[in-house]
């Protein structure tokens, strides 16, 4: 019964909507538009030096293992051994659970606006209490989603980013030129330069986290087994799910300055106002609490995808003998539910910061920096595997390549995604002056030791395994180094460590 959920297969467009689905969010608009025409440029630079090398990256080691088990910890644990491959699928799904509280903040405040009655709308969707109920019911209804299969999944997921993110995207943009061709005043100053004014550090500061919006186009890695041909077919999904998401972006943040005055821009609530600002202008207003529900849905559909991703990586990688037995067991249809149970402890446990925080919007930027943080951690590790392993695997069939011959391209398109990564890393630290986020010393502080209580955790993990923890029914296979050669993180010989396969050198190099 537990291989029920491995004969379904995704199709391209749906693999590409779940990536846009997933990458995607209209919540992060708002935060750039506070940039005006400038937004453009940040965008499209952190497209060039973020987006494009991960998605190429992505590509070309999801292809490369495409018939093997474990996302970005088999990328990672190829090049630099089991430790540092637990650390990246680590971080990934840890990032994910403290990013779904900012998320479903955004979803909160969306069902706040289905009223008709615009000053209570905002009220409720400042409330603290209101916003942590929604939060949870939210995010506990996605995971018994989950808990149905990837088939559920795949369905709500592609439904849910039509209906939750490209359509309202869609809407927005058309609403603005609407507005504009009936003579409606844009509060957003077209003149102004493209390019930032550089000497002015906080510029720099909050459009870090755009990153944060681009992050999780090679999440689709751990989906790899389950589409058609992956060699082909998810290289070709992750490009028109890029494609998508930088237009979408772009062309969202302009609608919304178009409507909203830069000075009254509010990071959660936004996005609803502009909407309710064209209806108004069109006298449409009955389809704000329409919008309302939608984007709500397609708070659901991006989490879901979230929920269903990073724990299924986890998962496997913890029946390969690097999680206790009790993260290992799954229901009748193979799902990993004691993952997403304790996932959903710690969203639980999470939320409740909303609590202690001197505001909704405080507690979603420092829970959004510290999911940029942790994430571009894996980032970094994964640019430099895809260049490590140019060299350590060098015969290996590489079904999709960056650059036809030689390493140069490799090195240009990981190297310009990892000096991207560390230079938005750097700057995530940084409060960014737009916004009120409380005392200095609890935001350092929170970043700081969030960030070596997460990287330490699988390191202590790894160090307290036991054979005892590897499941007798794992289809993990070995590294390249278990079969060939030396593991990387001993230098011991394979004789003296491998339990897995007798030696095959005719499996990759």
């Amino acid at each position: 019964m537990a291989n029920i959920g491995k004969t379904v297969k995704l199709g391209v467009f749906t693999l590409a909507i779940m990536n846009v689905t997933a990458v995607v969010s209209l919540r992060g608009l708002p935060a750039e538009a506070e940039y005006g025409l400038s937004s453009a440029f940040y965008y499209l630079f952190a497209a060039i030096v973020f987006l494009i090398p991960t998605a190429l990256v992505a590509a070309e080691l999801a292809a490369m293992f495409q018939d093997k088990q474990g996302g970005v910890f088999r990328w990672v644990g190829e090049a630099f051994g089991k430790k540092f491959g637990f650390l990246a699928i680590w971080l990934q799904w840890i990032e994910s659970t403290i990013w779904y509280p900012t998320v479903l903040t955004f979803g909160a405040v969306s069902i706040a606006f289905i009223g008709m009655d615009h000053s209570q709308d905002m009220l409720l969707a400042s409330n603290k209490i209101y916003t942590l109920v929604v939060v949870l019911i939210i995010y506990w209804l996605a995971t018994f989603i989950s808990l149905k299969g990837l088939n559920w999944v795949g369905k709500v997921a592609k439904i849910g980013g039509m209906v939750g993110t490209i359509i309202p995207a869609a809407l927005l943009v058309i609403l603005a030129i609407v507005y504009l061709a009936m003579g409606g005043q844009s509060q957003m100053d077209f003149s102004g330069d493209f390019l930032p004014d550089f000497s002015k550090f906080d510029n720099l500061v909050l459009a870090a986290s755009i990153f944060l919006f681009y992050a999780g186009m090679e999440m689709g890695g751990i989906h790899v087994k389950d589409i058609n041909n992956p060699a082909k077919n998810y290289p070709k999904a992750v490009f028109i799910g890029s494609a998508i998401t930088v237009i979408i972006f772009i062309l969202g943040t302009f609608s919304l300055g178009i409507i909203i005055p830069q000075k009254d821009i509010n990071l959660t609530q936004s996005l609803l106002e502009g909407f309710d600002n064209y209806f108004s202008f069109i006298r449409m207003s009955w389809l704000s609490p329409v919008i309302a529900v939608a984007l709500a849905f397609g708070v659901l559909a991006g989490v879901l995808t979230w929920v269903a991703g990073p724990s299924k990586g986890i998962f496997a990688v913890g029946k390969a003998g690097y999680l206790p037995p009790f993260f290992q067991k799954t229901n009748k249809i193979g799902v990993q539910k004691n993952i997403l149970y304790i996932q959903g402890l710690a969203v639980t446990l999470l939320s409740l910061l909303f609590v202690v925080m001197p505001s909704v919007q405080s507690f979603y930027q420092i829970l959004s920096q510290l999911t940029v943080l942790l994430y571009l951690i894996m980032y970094l590790m994964m640019f430099a595997a895809a260049i490590y392993l140019r060299y350590n695997m060098k015969k290996a069939d590489r079904p999709f390549r960056i650059g036809s011959k030689g390493n140069g391209l490799i090195w240009f398109v990981a190297g310009l995604g990892f000096c991207g990564s560390l230079l938005a890393f750097i700057l995530s630290f940084i409060p960014p002056s737009q916004i009120s986020t409380g005392n200095n010393t609890v935001w350092f502080s929170v970043l700081i030791i969030g960030c070596i209580v997460v990287v330490a955790a699988p390191f202590i993990i790894y160090a307290a395994r036991k054979p005892s923890w590897k499941s007798e029914d794992t289809e993990f296979a070995p590294f390249h180094w278990e079969e060939n050669t030396t593991a990387p993180e001993t230098g011991t010989t394979i004789a003296t460590q491998t339990e897995q396969k007798p030696v095959n050198k005719n499996t990759t190099e």
